[in-house]
């Protein structure tokens, strides 16, 4: 079983309970405008270039016939490139990068267990992405791979798939970080492309399962960071059991840099950080909603 990964993080302690392992897959049915990871939207790899780092030596040019140089400046027919890598492999100052790469599930279960001496009681396997389940058949590997060695499996989801598809990797999850960007459908289709209803319907499906359930919610300004939100965040906190808490995570404009990388312009293009505070007032504002504990990350 195969499946493309762009990133495998290792030690990380924001992706879920304790020391973790973050494989990041590729593939999204997402478009959030403000997307950090738009590296991760497409299922196959591609490259990215940052003219910045580029010293003009023609060394991708010598390997690829898609890079060129005129008047100074690297020409690069990215409609054109099969995203072999062998640009990004001739390329020593590091300005052509290839983003993905093929993998297989015991590749993947080898570099996990590397880590398994830290992960301790709490620690483990964090799937994320782009959205896991666009790989589904790898992501259920991964997850059942995981099990088999005692790793604790955490999984970052969207929630926008197939609820036959959620039932089948629930059995090898123990834990759902679960991606909530607005509650209003209009608002949602606008910024992210596609309704929110299959979103909420999956969050009540494990809801009915008795799932374990974290709630990861962008804060982007001008589109969600409001009481309304706020409130209907913790509407959904108080509806569901199985949802323990709340992560809010403040607006921050590395998916800019990244579109850019990769020949895009980026939908929303703010530079500017949110920060906690903002958000912090007005969490307090309406935490008598609920009884569990949320956090600004």
């Amino acid at each position: 079983m195969n499946g493309i990964v762009f990133n495998i993080q290792r030690f990380c302690t924001d992706d879920g309970p304790g020391i973790r392992t973050t494989v990041f897959l590729k593939g999204c049915p997402l478009r959030c405008a403000w997307c950090h990871n738009p590296e991760s939207h497409r299922k196959s790899p591609e490259i990215l270039l940052n003219p910045d780092k580029c010293v003009l030596c023609g060394e991708c040019q010598n390997t690829c016939e898609n890079h060129m140089f005129s008047d100074g400046k690297h020409i690069f027919h990215r409609d054109a490139c099969s995203s072999c890598g062998k640009c990004a492999s001739s390329c020593f100052p590091q300005a052509i990068e290839l983003c993905g790469k093929e993998m297989s599930a015991d590749e993947v279960i080898h570099t996990v267990l590397r880590d398994k001496p830290f992960y301790q009681s709490t620690g483990g396997m964090t799937i994320s992405g782009g959205e896991p389940l666009m790989q589904f058949d790898f992501t259920l590997s991964l997850l059942i791979k995981a099990k088999k060695n005692g790793i604790h499996t955490a999984i970052e989801t969207s929630g926008y798939a197939d609820k036959a598809k959620i039932a089948e990797i629930s059995k090898y999850t123990d834990l759902f970080l679960y991606d909530i960007k607005t509650i209003d459908e209009e608002s949602h289709i606008r910024y992210t492309g596609v309704s929110n209803n299959s979103i909420l319907e999956n969050l009540s499906f494990l809801n009915d399962l008795s799932k374990r359930v974290i709630l990861r919610c962008p804060m982007i300004p001008g589109v969600n960071v409001t009481d309304d939100h706020i409130i209907n965040v913790f509407t959904l906190v108080k509806k569901y059991a199985c949802v323990e808490s709340v992560e809010f995570e403040p607006y921050h404009p590395l998916g800019v840099s990244k579109s850019r990388l990769l020949g895009k312009e980026p939908a929303y293009d703010s530079m500017d950080f949110l920060d906690k505070e903002t958000i912090a007032v007005l969490t307090e504002k309406h935490r008598h909603l609920i009884s569990k504990p949320f956090s600004i990350h």
